[in-house]
């Protein structure tokens, strides 16, 4: 499950921004399918002769094979460390005391973070090997004109319909509220729709709806990147937008409330007692185990209103500035990884559609959800990667659960644009 804090992860709406507008699965086999194809010239340069990789959990088993296949053919050690908690500081803290690994996994958006902090270095693709990527993926791992991580996954947030009790998609943000309170008022369902909010708010969920309610948090350089001078979440449109949240929450159509979570929107969609859940390809494990029948769609938008655009997320593989083995690792990260037979076993221990548009076509060819995320997502924007995103993700969340509560947008607002900009200016 993806769950947002003050530093985690949340387009640009054309990014005015625009940013008006940013799992567990089966495991792979003893032996990397078809791991020939995926081993290049043993690297000349074997660094200390061992690679280090820190990766989360699920991506540390399904490393493994392809790790030990790649160590064999360069005659190195490989080892795969599994960092299940607070990956992005404990990489960052490692990297200065000269302790951390030759590659790390993470999200795209920590990169302005990582580069700002001198932690990783750029990656050399090959023009052939670009073009392999979803224009997206790419995108997102490109910061200041430069490749920072070579991405394997994408993800982004989609609708997700219990078909018995809404056959159709709805066309509007006003439609699925209508249908959700018919069946609520009907004791067909127990919430109208399950996004999570809690009491803190959650940015990355909420950020269609708010962009199209007319919200932004940053405004746009002339290349069309977040511009970090130009906030814009006390803007007149970002006031609008909280007051639509206003409108759909606890004081209002009742839509909204600070009681759903990440812990508990999944299992309530699960159970039937929601007919729309808004999450993204981390909840599919639970809603396909429950047997309920399933669509998948994008968010709807406001009538009237601008595109219910998304942030897209893309998981990556890093190369540590400070490595000890670093030709080995950049070796690893652009000729081996960027292999769709790993991409697919990467897949298949957490499914998030991949980044190489060959094994998202594999995929879909077994898993049509793959594709309909994708679809959900293609207007969507990568998640702002600039340092200043950290700055955002706390007071906007205070700001959301303020309104979905009832309280008065323009106040919200306005406290968390101050609060805001007077983090940057520290």
């Amino acid at each position: 499950m993806r769950v947002r804090v003050a530093g985690a992860a949340t387009a640009v709406a054309a990014l005015a921004l625009a940013v008006t507008a940013c799992g567990g699965g089966e495991k792979p086999a003893a032996e990397a399918p078809g791991a020939t194809a995926a081993t290049s010239a043993p690297a000349k340069d074997k660094g200390n002769g061992k690679l280090v990789i820190w990766a989360d959990p699920n991506r540390t088993k399904a490393l493994k094979p392809f790790a030990d296949e790649f160590g064999t053919a360069n005659g190195v050690t490989v080892e795969v460390k599994e960092i299940s908690k607070d990956n992005q500081q404990t990489f960052l803290t490692a990297s200065q005391q000269g302790s951390g690994p030759d590659v790390m996994i993470g999200a795209h958006d920590w990169i302005g973070n990582l580069v700002q902090n001198g932690a990783i270095d750029t990656v050399n693709l090959t023009a052939e090997q670009k073009a392999a990527f979803s224009e997206i993926a790419l995108k997102a791992v490109t910061y200041n004109g430069q490749i920072y991580g070579a991405p394997y996954a994408v993800e982004n947030i989609a609708l997700i319909r219990n078909t018995k009790l809404v056959p159709g998609a709805p066309t509007s943000m006003e439609v699925l509220i209508k249908a959700g309170k018919k069946l609520k008022d009907e004791g067909k369902v127990k919430e109208i729709l399950c996004l999570p909010v809690t009491q803190k708010g959650d940015a990355f969920h909420v950020y269609p709806i708010f962009a199209s309610g007319g919200g932004a948090m940053f405004g746009t350089t002339a290349s069309g990147d977040p511009d970090p001078k130009q906030v814009l979440v006390g803007s007149e449109g970002s006031v609008a937008a909280f007051t639509k949240l206003k409108e759909l929450g606890e004081k209002g159509e009742g839509a909204l409330k600070t009681s759903l979570t990440n812990e508990n929107s999944i299992p309530t969609f699960a159970g039937g007692k929601c007919a729309f859940l808004i999450s993204g390809p981390w909840a599919m494990a639970d809603v396909k185990k429950s047997g309920v029948s399933y669509d998948i769609s994008p968010v709807p938008g406001f009538e009237g209103g601008k595109p219910a655009t998304p942030f897209v997320g893309v998981q990556s593989f890093f190369l540590a500035a400070k490595g000890k083995s670093k030709a080995l690792a950049q070796e690893f990260v652009a000729n081996y990884v960027t292999n769709p037979d790993v991409a697919k076993a990467l897949y298949d221990a957490d499914p998030r559609p991949p980044a190489l548009t060959a094994a998202l076509e594999a995929v879909k060819a077994t898993d049509p959800d793959a594709g309909k995320f994708m679809d959900a997502g293609k207007d969507g924007f990568p998640m702002p990667a600039i340092p200043e995103m950290a700055a955002i993700w706390e007071p906007f969340g205070i700001a959301e659960a303020a309104a979905v509560k009832g309280g008065d947008p323009e106040k919200a607002a306005t406290a968390a644009q101050k609060a805001i900009d007077g983090s940057l200016k520290n």
